[in-house]
């Protein structure tokens, strides 16, 4: 109950990014249940079937991640004080996000299910009521266990990727330093508690304070700082002033514990992506297996969609996979490396702002740019390779690719409506500071310039390669 008031109380642009993530969920269901009825209509082609399921997967894989880009960017989905008070901790908050995306899901699925039954002839009142009654096996009855089974297969992956996301993560405990300091100095031996940085050894009055150390208390008992008592001869403290002198708050020893007291204090974060090997390297592999796999030439060859056959065995469809995870991991770093790059050569502010943008919103743009270019890397391949004079798209095929395409490019327009909004509030300081707002809007022209100047060789190269075992 309490999903369903948060997802009927929830922004108009909020409503609208979960109704194309059902849309989405209508077009893939509506995909597995036309690969039920094609197994039903040619129970002596089960290969085939296996085959058009199997196609299945991609635009599975599309409309999930376009359901946790737009999971992630749900406002339900911050934690906030009023809600913790009443028990909806982060825990609570990914759960009722991941209801809520199954609920999205189930009613594409629904609505899916309803437009199968109606082109199989079931239902009646709709102008194309059993259009495609022959292909989809009108005559044989539905088996409703594997129809819902299929049917549940994008709710349930999409929500379990949604919670997975999501999760709670405990920070990091800080490290604490210790009271004293054991070897670690350069020559002796053991483990400091503490890390030791560049220059310790020499740094300014660090033995002037070991020397003060050692002096804290004299030989005959009295502590340091008090006067003897003329009548009993004890140590009587004398009268401390309320506030420090300026001259004793800056003395060496105390410069040198603040320097120090910035060694306890955690690393600075990580702001470079680290996928940008693993991406090369697996980009690297699949442009070697289609290769090899053009070379080689044995195996029955695999069919495309749109009818489209390759020279080579399965071994092509596995190097076009690990060619698109490629893109996909090496995006983070690449978008990375673009905005260093825009800041070489003396930047200005314009170049300055631009590049520092990038390179803060590289993990979050990065990958649904990488997804994008291998999608758009596998449809160049395909209209290079597709014959006008006997065209082969079938209605399903237009379907998975539009589908495909339109999850891609959404799921991009979503993580950067997510980057604008997480920096919000640098953009209200640069305007308070009295930057123009056309500077601001020349900015992102800059990076998206800079992006489509840095993937869009990227992606016609890598179409170029991965079309050879194709033409060959």
């Amino acid at each position: 109950m309490l999903a369903l008031r948060l997802t009927r109380g929830a922004h108009p642009a909020v409503q609208l990014r979960r109704l194309l993530v059902a849309a989405a969920s209508a077009g893939t269901g509506f995909l597995l249940l036309c690969t039920l009825g094609y197994a039903m209509s040619h129970p002596d082609d089960p290969a085939g079937s296996m085959l058009r399921l199997a196609w299945c997967a991609t635009p599975l894989a599309a409309t999930v991640h376009f359901a946790v880009a737009v999971a992630r960017t749900d406002p339900a989905t911050k934690p906030r004080p009023g809600l913790s008070a009443i028990g909806l901790g982060p825990t609570r908050l990914m759960a009722v996000t991941a209801t809520t995306t199954a609920l999205s899901c189930t009613l594409g699925s629904m609505l899916a299910l309803l437009v199968f039954l109606h082109l199989r002839g079931d239902l009646t009142g709709m102008p194309f009521d059993g259009a495609a009654s022959e292909f989809l096996a009108a005559e044989d009855p539905l088996p409703l266990p594997a129809a819902l089974t299929l049917l549940a297969l994008t709710p349930a992956i999409a929500s379990v990727a949604v919670g997975w996301v999501l999760r709670p993560r405990e920070d990091r405990p800080t490290r604490t330093r210790t009271a004293g300091r054991s070897f670690g100095r350069f020559g002796a031996y053991g483990n400091p508690p503490a890390r030791e940085t560049f220059g310790a050894y020499g740094r300014f009055g660090a033995r002037l304070r070991a020397a003060g150390s050692r002096t804290a208390e004299p030989a005959d008992g009295r502590a340091a700082g008090s006067a003897p008592d003329p009548r009993t001869g004890a140590g009587a403290p004398q009268a401390r002033t309320s506030e420090p002198s300026p001259a004793a708050a800056l003395t060496p020893g105390t410069i040198t514990a603040d320097l120090e007291d910035l060694d306890a204090l955690p690393p600075p974060p990580q702001t470079a992506p680290r996928g940008l090997p693993w991406g090369i390297a697996v980009l690297a592999a699949g442009l070697a297996v289609e290769a090899y796999a053009t070379r080689t030439a044995t195996g029955a060859p695999v069919t495309m969609p749109g009818g489209l056959a390759t020279a080579g065995p399965a071994s092509v469809l596995v190097g076009w996979i690990l060619t698109a995870t490629g893109l996909a991991l090496a995006g983070p770093g690449l978008t990375h490396l673009c905005g260093r790059l825009l800041q070489t050569a003396r930047p200005g502010a314009l170049r300055l702002l631009a590049g520092r943008v990038l390179m803060a919103e590289a993990g979050r743009i990065g990958r649904p740019i990488g997804v994008v270019c291998a999608v758009a890397s596998g449809a160049y391949a395909m209209a290079a390779l597709y014959d006008t004079a006997e065209p082969s798209f079938g209605p399903l095929t237009t379907l998975g690719l539009l589908l495909v395409t339109g999850c891609t490019v959404a799921t991009l327009l979503t993580a950067a409506t997510e980057a604008k909004h997480a920096r919000a509030d640098t953009t209200a300081a640069l305007l308070r500071l009295g930057a123009p707002a056309t500077m601001l809007r020349s900015a992102a022209a800059l990076r998206a310039g800079a992006l489509l100047a840095l993937f869009g060789p990227l992606t016609l190269v890598v179409a170029e390669l991965a079309a050879l075992p194709l033409a060959a």
